[in-house]
């Protein structure tokens, strides 16, 4: 028996940014977790470009790849997370991971895209530090003299 779901109401209440563009990459859709994450209201991100949070030396990389997609109805992040630096709109970088899930018409025709984006700014800060301070502790260790 399938329950009778709101999907607004799951859209809205997911934790994560839940973003829909069409072919040509124009956003559609852009939930709460979207409008924290990114800085931009609903009504800021509706109907622009990906552009918006795109860092500028990312944009053709990001385009080449969206172009291809849309015209194969393929992508290789359905179930692989993409991790890449985005845009606040305050003009920070971001460390985003995110999925994305194809979008069909009846026709079997591409109309569009959904990411479902998670802000993992913090843990690669973290993760930097980390493998910063392992850099630090191996050289220490390899000092001469050293015989621990």
């Amino acid at each position: 028996m399938q329950a009778n779901l709101d999907f607004k109401q799951l859209v809205e209440g997911a934790g994560d940014a839940i973003m829909v563009c069409d072919a040509q990459g124009a956003i559609t859709l852009w939930n709460r977790a979207a409008e924290r994450i990114f800085g931009f209201s609903e009504a800021e991100a509706l109907g622009q470009s990906l552009d918006l949070i795109i860092p500028q030396r990312q944009r053709q990389r990001h385009w080449d790849g969206y172009n291809k997609t849309m015209e194969t109805g393929v992508t290789k992040y359905g179930a692989d997370l993409l991790r890449v630096p985005a845009l606040h709109k305050d003009g920070h970088t971001l460390s985003i991971a995110f999925t994305v899930s194809m979008l069909f018409s009846a026709a079997h025709e591409v109309t569009g895209i959904v990411a479902i984006v998670r802000d993992e700014t913090a843990r690669f800060a973290e993760e930097r530090k980390l493998r910063a301070r392992l850099v630090e502790v191996e050289a220490t260790m390899n000092e001469p003299g050293n015989d621990s």
